[in-house]
Parts: structure tokens; sequence; C-alpha cells
């Protein structure tokens, strides 16, 4: 069976909080809270202001006729999130990883990008849901509470300093109002229990068809099913099978726990939406509609304000979520990093996009529906992750003795039928309405989605029968999926001939140098020191640039090499004159092409590196060498 460590060059899942909660302790009661936390950061995606419009649809317009839909997809919900957990304790990868390690690249890159796509939609019910909050509390026009949600790009970049516990917690306290929020909006609207249980009888038709699968949508969530499986790697879990085995259980009392009380607060928005509007006849249109409607109906503003503050959590949780899902997405599928907020600003501004033209062009009212259309295409997108991770749990090659047993895969391929179906109904109807209403563009909306349908449906019966397909088709790269060897076999003891080891006239360059000096002895090291001029006299003048700051200098590195020759240490002296550090560090890094780097840590960190710039990162993913990133030793020092 595949150990848990990644291939060579691979990222681990959400490094920067990777296996740093303990999970050891004589307590039960101390390991069960050790595990708790993944899945309530998942079941924020159950009841974000997405879940809100499709619950609040399905109630106002059909009762309780829908609620069984939430029910079943609760049910698909903690079975697929189980399974979730599994992999990444198990195989060690989230399910992002896994798709690029078992899939050819050109599959890997389409299922990125409709992953993004469902990001995206994701993101655009968190901005709306965000901004209808803050109109409702506050009375921010819609408009400018959109773009107000792209400051949650430095929120979500503060809470990362904190650790994962700290985000852990707070998402639960969101949860918390919200639930608080939702008790008292169904104490108040005393809804009839007989005709709430006839809700949980399975029935559907044409009409309801659309919203039953937003309500899908908006319940089992693709992103989820991939920050789950990363998500629970932040535990640090011995490697024997009793570990694993202990963490998939607390994992498991987790996700159920935590999914159930998410399906509450759906269960409440369409009960509340049924017993207050439904009973009237009343049709909503828009969140803000509903909220002006409760204070009335149920004779108290208590109402209306408790809805908009659980909207306004519900929008902000959702995006602390969805930031860490749209990193697992990219990192896992490329194997690339980008700094979290940038990340988050991009995948922000795409949706922003939409909302702001919504606004612009049919109104505040034209946001319901883009809420329930973001639901539907996240449901359309299901699939493409339910298959893959069915299929990879099963697998005993990566899972061993956890694979699924067979009662597992015959619920898991039934949970994924359905979705298959209802999905491929809904396309049918909405392909077949879209020819009706073009009348003479037929013709162009025939040749544009036809093949594009075409092709996802190839797409997907690929994915489904990948594991039986032959393997000139299929060209898995099984050397990804084998055994590693032991890790005494693989490490080589290495020889550092060059040390190159940057200077910038500070208090940093004394660790520095030791580190250095120390290394240079061992290996008999050639140490090349190098300093990078930054002034605007350095700048525009260059090598013939003379000034009482650059003599000083001199004077300063003349004493290191003299020291340095007294320990009898080989070393040289290089100064370049650059306005970017980073990119002359590297130039010459490349010319004498170093076996080792050492650097003195920044002194600023988290929004300073927006503003300063942060070089160490810059040399260390470009110089081609090892880099020893030395931490000041003095109080109050600077970190990397």
């Amino acid at each position: 069976m595949l150990t848990s460590d990644p291939p060579k060059g691979t990222y681990p899942s959400l490094p920067e909080v990777h296996a740093s909660v303990p999970t050891s302790s004589p307590s039960l009661w101390r390991r069960i809270f050790a595990f708790v936390g993944p899945a309530y950061l998942v079941s924020v995606g159950y009841m974000d202001p997405g879940n809100w419009a499709t619950d609040l649809e399905g109630g106002a317009r059909f009762g309780y006729k829908l609620l069984w839909v939430l029910v079943m997809s609760n049910l698909m919900a903690i079975l697929l999130q189980t399974l979730s957990a599994r992999l990444g304790i198990v195989h060690g990868r989230d399910l992002a990883q896994a798709c690029r390690e078992a899939y050819p690249k050109p599959v890997s890159w389409v299922l990125w990008i409709l992953c993004e796509i469902a990001i995206a939609a994701t993101d655009l019910a968190e901005v709306l849901g965000a901004a209808i909050g803050l109109n409702l509390l506050f009375n921010i026009p819609l408009l400018v509470g959109v773009i107000l949600t792209t400051a949650d790009t430095l929120l979500v970049l503060w809470f990362t300093r904190f650790g994962i516990r700290f985000i852990e917690a707070f998402i639960l306290s969101l949860v918390a109002i919200i639930g608080v929020c939702f008790l008292i909006e169904i104490v108040l609207a005393r809804p009839d229990p007989a005709a709430v249980a006839t809700g949980l009888i399975p029935r559907i038709d044409s009409e309801s068809l659309y919203v039953a699968i937003g309500i899908l949508g908006a319940t089992v969530m693709p992103h989820n099913l991939y920050l789950h499986s990363a998500l629970v790697q932040t535990r640090h879990i011995a490697r024997d099978t009793a570990s694993k085995r202990a963490a998939c259980r607390y994992n498991l009392i987790d996700s159920v726990i935590a999914l159930n009380g998410a399906l509450l607060v759906n269960a409440a928005i369409l009960i509340l939406s049924a017993s207050v509007f439904f009973k009237r006849g009343i049709v909503v249109t828009e969140i803000q509609q509903a909220h002006l409607l409760l204070a009335p109906l149920l004779g108290t503003t208590l109402a209306s304000i408790s809805f908009a503050i659980a909207l306004l959590c519900a929008g902000q949780s959702s995006t602390v979520t969805g930031t860490m899902a749209g990193q697992i997405v990219m990192e896992g599928f490329l194997n690339f990093r980008v700094r979290p907020w940038l990340r988050r600003l991009i995948t922000r501004m795409v949706a922003i996009t939409p909302a702001v033209l919504t606004i612009l062009t049919v109104g505040e009212q034209g946001t319901y529906d883009l809420l329930i259309f973001s639901q539907v295409l996240l449901s359309l997108q299901l699939p493409f992750a339910v298959i893959p991770l069915i299929q990879f749990t099963s697998d005993r090659r990566r899972m061993g003795e956890f694979a699924n047993p067979g009662w597992v895969r015959l619920l898991s391929w039934i949970a994924a039928s359905v979705i298959v179906g209802l999905n491929c109904w809904l396309v049918y109807t909405t392909v077949l309405e879209w020819l009706e209403a073009a009348g003479p563009w037929r013709w162009l909306v025939a040749t544009i989605a036809v093949p594009l349908i075409a092709g996802l449906l190839l797409l997907l019966l690929w994915i489904s029968f990948e594991p039986v397909l032959p393997s000139w088709l299929r060209r898995r790269r099984r050397g990804q999926v084998a055994p590693m060897p032991g890790i005494a076999a693989t490490v080589e003891t290495p020889a550092y001939r060059k040390i190159l080891v940057p200077l910038d006239h500070t208090d940093r360059d004394r660790d520095a140098l030791a580190h250095a000096t120390t290394m240079a002895k061992l290996h008999g090291a050639h140490l090349y020191l190098l300093h990078i001029e930054e002034g605007v006299t350095s700048q525009v003048y260059g090598h013939l640039s003379s000034t009482a700051e650059i003599e000083a200098g001199e004077e300063y590195f003349r004493d290191i090499l003299a020291w340095l020759k007294s320990q009898g240490i080989d070393a040289e002296l290089t100064i370049r004159h650059s306005r970017d550090p980073k990119s002359a560090i590297v130039d010459y890094a490349r010319e004498i092409r170093p076996d080792l780097v050492i650097m003195g840590a920044h002194g600023h960190k988290g929004l300073k590196d927006l503003v300063f710039g942060t070089t160490i990162n810059g040399v260390r993913h470009d110089v081609g060498a090892p880099v020893l990133i030395v931490q000041d030793q003095s109080p109050g020092g600077g970190s990397s």
C-alpha cells in the first residue's frame, strides 16, 4: 500500500498547517477533540447564501414538498465527505492531487478548469450573500456591498497567521450564531409538525426539478470534497494501521455531527419559507423580500434582524473555506503554489464580475436568480468530483485494507447515479427550452451547446470507465501510485563546495555568517559573499557611485573578509547595484552555481510583506539550489 509521503516535488496539502495539530493524548476526550474541526469547516459550505436561495425558493413555491431532497442530499453528503476524509487520512493525498497522479495531463487540466468554475460559482454566492447581509443590516447599496467584499481577502490573510485551530474556532462561532438565529425563526414561525412530516415523502416533477437540482448542488458541493481530503491532513496522524483507523472513526463522528447540524439549518430555512410564505401564497423573488416580509408576518422585528445576521455570518464564514478550497485545487491539480491572498483576490474578482453586471443590467432582483443558477452550476460539476472520489477510495492499490467494502461501493454508486441522472434530466430539458426560445438563432445555440455537452459527456464516461479501459487508452501514470522505496535507500549526503551568502549590512548578517562559517569548516567550502546596493545613487551611477554610506559599507565588509581569513575560510565579496535584490541574487547564483545559499530572515511579515516584498521567497523559488533561511536570534527578531 502507498505510504503517506507525497511524491518528490509535490507540495503537501495546505503546507502552512499540514500535520500541525497533535492528536496523541492519553485522554479519549482530548483525542476526539483534536479531530474536531475539519467537518465544521466543510459544513459551512452546506449553509452558505446559495443554500438560502434554493431553500427559500423551494419552500415558497412548493411548500414542504422538497424537504426530502434536503434529507437525501445530506445523507449523500455524509457518505461522500466520509470517503473524502478517508482518502486524505489513508492515501495522504487530497482529491485534486489524486486526480493529477491518476489521470493524463489533459484530463487533469479539464477537471481543474471545471473545478475552478465551481469555486467561482461558490464565491459568487458568498459575494452576493455577504452584500445582501450588509444591505439588510446597514442599508449599504448592494453594488457597494459587492465591491466591499473584496476586503475579506485581507481578513483571510490575517486569519491564516494564527493557525488552523483559530480558523476552526472562528468558523464554529459563526455557525453557532447561524444556528441560534434560525432557532429563533422557527420558534416564531410555529410550523405544523404533521405538514412538515409529509415533506419527507419523495416526489418530484418537471416543475420542481430545477429547484431540486439547485438544492442538491447547494448541499453536496464539489469543492467540499477537495477541501475535506486536505483538511484532515492538518492533523498529525501516525502511519500505522491502528492510528489511521482511529482517525477515520473520529472523523466520521465529526462529519455526522457537523453535517447534520447543517441539515437542521437548511431544513429550518425551507420550513420557515414554507410556513410563512407558501401558506400565504407569497412568491419570493429575492432574499431581501423574505427579510422585509418576516417582520410583519411574524409580528416582530427580531425575526428579520436574526435573518440578516445569520445571512452575513453565512457569507463571511463560507468565504474562508472557499479560499482554502481554491488553494487546494490549484496546488493539487497543477502542483503550483500562489500566495493565498493573490489566489483569493483573483477568485473574488471572477465572482464579482457577473454580480456587478447582473446588478447593473437587471437590477438587484436579478441577484436571486443568479444565486440559484450558481447552485445549479455546482450540481452540474459534481459528477466530475464524485466519480473519481469513489474510484480512488475503492482502489486497494491506494487504500489497502481501507478500500471501500462492497456495501459502501454500492451506496456510493447509487448516490453517483442519482446525481448524474438528475443532472442529465436537467441538461436535456434546459437545452430543449433554449432551442425553442432561440427561434431563428436555434442553429447557433445548437452549434455551441451540443459539442460542449457531448465533450463533457465523453469526459464523464471516460472517468467512469477508466479503471477497466485498455492501458493504451487510459495511460495512467502507475509510477506515481507504486510503493515508494525506504528512506534509507534514497538519502545521499550532500557535499557543499560553494556557499553563497547574501549580506544586507544589518544584524541579520551575524546569524547568516555564523551558520555559513560552520558549514564552510565542515565541508571545506568557499564562501561567496554578495551585497546588493539598492540606494538611488547606486541605481543611477552603479559601480561609479560613492557616498559616505557606501564607503562605510565597504569598511564593514573588509572587516568581515579579514575575520573569515583569520578563521581559515576562503571567501570573496561581490557588490552589485540593483533596485531588485531578488533578481540580482538569482543572477549571481546562476553565474557561480552554488551548492547552498544561506540567507538571514527578513524582519517583517504579514501585511508588511505586501508592501516591502519578500526577497527570500523569490530567491528560494528561482535560485536552483538549496536555501538555508536563518532566523534572527535576537529578542523580537523577525522570521521568514
